[in-house]
């Protein structure tokens, strides 16, 4: 028995496991945050905006995007000036998704690697 290629051997199963939780965890951070976005995104004329949130898995992690109205998530998150003058109010959705959603999966990664 080579003491070698079992370390490398048991650090290889170790690092298989360790990809695969943090890509769960991932996973289930990205669809909490589209849950999220479902929820508090602003309701109106255009009700199918907050049913357009969706995730994919990209290479090297997740992208949520709303897949009905993508021209429509910065002006309504930052507002925009109206056609006769003033502005519509903003409505911080999507940075309060994504705020929630860094804490959330710092916080699952580091009870993972307590384990």
């Amino acid at each position: 028995m080579d003491i070698a290629s079992e370390i490398a051997k048991a650090l290889s199963e170790y690092t298989t496991e360790v990809v695969e939780e943090i890509d769960n965890i991932a996973d289930e951070v990205a669809k909490n945050a589209v849950n999220t976005l479902k929820v508090t995104s602003p309701q109106g004329r255009r009700s199918r905006y907050g049913k357009g949130w969706r995730s994919k898995k990209d290479g090297k992690g997740y992208i949520i995007y709303n897949a009905t109205d993508a021209g429509l998530t910065h002006l309504v998150e930052k507002g925009h000036a109206k056609r006769n003058g003033g502005r519509t109010k903003a409505f911080n959705h999507i940075q309060n998704a994504e705020e929630t959603a860094i804490k959330d999966f710092e916080n699952k990664i580091e009870r993972a690697i307590k384990r």
